[in-house]
């Protein structure tokens, strides 16, 4: 039987992002439901499951566009647990968001890193960067 891609956005969503997708989902239940449909069943449900990318690979490139938008803080937070989650190292994050040191200025980057360092933090990651 085929998944419609709302099921394969939530699989998607939970094997990403874990409990913070979800709860960005739940979060809009009694204001606006369907943006939170919306973000399952394009994003997840049509984008994720591509396959000219690997889920890191995506990540990767959501991390950093939410980094050049600015503004995108929580976002960000679950984005990059979503980056940990798929495979993606702390230390390759953070040399993800130097590279856009050129491109987007410090402020971004450094908004960025702060996010990161917090996120490190709770996951008792934060002591890898610096080793």
């Amino acid at each position: 039987m085929e998944q419609t891609r709302f099921e394969t956005g939530m699989e998607q969503l939970r094997k990403i992002d874990g409990i913070s997708g979800e709860n960005v989902i739940k979060s809009l239940e009694d204001i606006a439901p369907d943006i939170g449909r919306f973000i399952i069943e394009f994003a997840f449900g049509e984008i994720y499951p591509r396959e000219e990318l690997s889920l890191p690979e995506r990540e990767m490139v959501t991390i950093t566009s939410l980094l050049t938008s600015g503004g995108c803080e929580p976002q960000l937070e679950v984005h990059i647990n979503g980056a940990l989650n798929v495979g993606l190292s702390p230390q390759k994050i953070v040399e993800t968001f130097i590279q856009c040191i050129p491109y987007v200025g410090f402020p971004k980057v450094l908004n960025a890193i702060r996010v990161a360092k917090n996120v490190f933090s709770e996951r008792k990651i934060l002591k890898e960067i610096a080793d």
